[in-house]
């Protein structure tokens, strides 16, 4: 039996995917959807929208005049950066606040490692939409394992002092890390094998067979999304905890100074898709 198998037992207890999140998630691969259908889409949904509105009104955008409808939004921020909120905010109210964790910080570092994935795929030859949407699922693991074992989850959380760390504490206590368990949480949601391979090559992207482009650059947006958290230079830790990924990727240190983003411009406004 996998060992991930023990944070799948209670079926009841496990996230659903929403309607509105799949919808969403299958305007991903089509050339033709417009923001008007965007818009329309989270309409439907008061609670996502008025998070929507209210990140769209955030610091992270600061616009001129309050914005008002969807329509008002999509047409300030973009199509892609109205599904990027969209998706993330169905993410976190399928996650209910859980003790001995610290939610802001969680999602903060949700969003900032689903940010760097999208900076990276570009020079690495990948789907951005692809890398974003994987980088904001490689987290959500981890709130399953706490719900199953709050106390020993969050001891490996409090111990994983070091960007990047939390895998191998993960790894040594549970003999899974959270990655493997949102792969399954992935494939018991239908999204596509190649994203699930993806997150379950993330755990170790420098063993998985076959090579997977999109785990490495999910565990180097990981890291990074670490190394900001910890207030710690993301490109030097990139450097000294993966080399081989890096040069595997084509990532030499001029070209990740120029992609990587600042981490607290990938997390401002997460208070407000918390509410």
């Amino acid at each position: 039996m996998p060992v991930t198998d023990i944070y799948f037992r209670n079926p009841a207890a496990l996230p659903a995917m929403p309607e509105l999140a799949s919808r969403l998630l299958q305007s991903l691969g089509r050339d033709n959807v417009s923001l008007g259908e965007i818009a329309q889409l989270i309409e439907r949904d008061a609670s996502l929208a008025a998070k929507v509105l209210r990140f769209a009104n955030s610091a992270r955008y600061s616009p001129q005049h309050d914005i008002a409808s969807l329509r008002d939004a999509a047409n300030m921020i973009g199509l892609r950066s109205l599904r990027d909120i969209s998706l993330a905010a169905c993410l976190v109210s399928m996650f209910p606040p859980q003790a001995r964790f610290d939610r802001e910080r969680f999602w903060r570092l949700g969003l900032a490692t689903a940010g760097q994935a999208r900076a990276l795929a570009t020079p690495c030859g990948l789907d951005p939409d692809t890398a974003y949407l994987a980088g904001l699922l490689l987290r959500t693991g981890f709130v399953l394992m706490l719900m199953n074992d709050p106390e020993r989850v969050s001891g490996c959380d409090a111990a994983a002092l070091a960007p990047d760390s939390l895998m191998d504490e993960e790894r040594a206590l549970f003999g899974c890390t959270h990655a493997d368990v949102s792969a399954v949480l992935a494939r018991r949601w239908s999204f596509p094998a190649s994203l699930t391979a993806a997150l379950a090559a993330a755990s170790d992207p420098a063993a998985a067979e076959p090579f997977s482009p999109l785990g490495a650059v999910i565990r180097l947006a990981s890291a990074a999304a670490e190394a900001g958290d910890l207030q710690v230079p993301e490109v030097e830790t990139l450097q000294s905890l993966h080399p081989a990924l890096l040069a595997r990727l084509g990532l030499d240190p001029a070209m990740l100074q120029a992609t990587l983003l600042p981490y607290d411009l990938l997390t401002l406004g997460i208070d407000q898709l918390l509410v």
